[in-house]
């Protein structure tokens, strides 16, 4: 990596540690989205959970910001997260997922060429991703995406979410559930008791920071829009 590229990239770890979301996000705005992209996808890496989530949020802002001035280098970006979750790769994938999500859910012109793609990756007929940590990263990008259109989703995509929620993972239990959730469907649906009396705790991302939440509160959770206007 060049000198300038080192001190770059230190530069997004270090906005990407603020506490305030706006504020943020607006220091991240100011980097030259050719230089932002690069460095928001090695933080995709990085150690810290919230780390990785915040760099998650970014590029969606960043991905949508492209979209709006040119789709072709959107869809590039686009591709770069599909060929991150390809096996040829030779990578893990790590946060691919999640941004795949987060972009669709602030770019409706990339959601309607993409959101198939996403949907793909829970379909065990379709482009189904076995990696069990990446599992969770599917869940959490659908959930987010169903977030801002929740007239969306599909019978296949309902019927595994609902097949999570009896994952042996507390984590995909929560995350099937935030998607449902978001989609709309809980009220039309019976929540299996095992979920409502579900106590164990997680640490549910909402939009900048983590907040510890229980699953079985998790059914009458806030929407998304909701909990992050708090953070901001």
């Amino acid at each position: 990596m060049k000198p300038y590229g080192r001190k770059t990239k230190k530069q997004v770890g270090e906005i990407l540690a603020l506490g305030n979301r706006s504020q943020a996000l607006n220091r991240l705005a100011q980097i030259p989205d050719a230089q932002l992209i690069g460095h928001l996808f090695s933080y995709f890496y990085n150690k810290e959970e919230l780390i990785k989530f915040r760099s998650v949020t970014a590029m969606g802002e960043l991905a949508a910001r492209i979209a709006d001035n040119s789709m072709e280098k959107a869809r590039i970006v686009m591709r770069r997260i599909m060929w991150n979750l390809n096996d040829e790769s030779g990578g893990i994938g790590w946060g691919s997922p999640e941004a795949m999500g987060e972009i669709l859910s602030k770019s409706p012109p990339l959601a309607r060429e993409f959101k198939c793609i996403l949907f793909s990756y829970l379909d065990d007929k379709g482009n189904h991703i076995e990696h069990e940590m990446l599992q969770r990263g599917v869940l959490w990008g659908i959930g987010t995406y169903l977030g801002t259109a929740p007239q969306n989703i599909t019978d296949i995509v309902r019927e595994q979410l609902q097949a999570h929620l009896s994952s042996t993972d507390p984590i995909k239990r929560a995350y099937a559930l935030r998607a449902l959730s978001n989609a709309r469907v809980l009220e039309y649906m019976l929540v299996p008791d095992f979920i409502q009396a579900d106590k164990t705790t997680i640490d549910i991302y909402t939009g900048w920071d983590f907040t510890a939440t229980r699953i079985s509160d998790m059914v009458h959770a806030c929407t998304p829009e909701q909990v992050v206007a708090g953070n901001e």
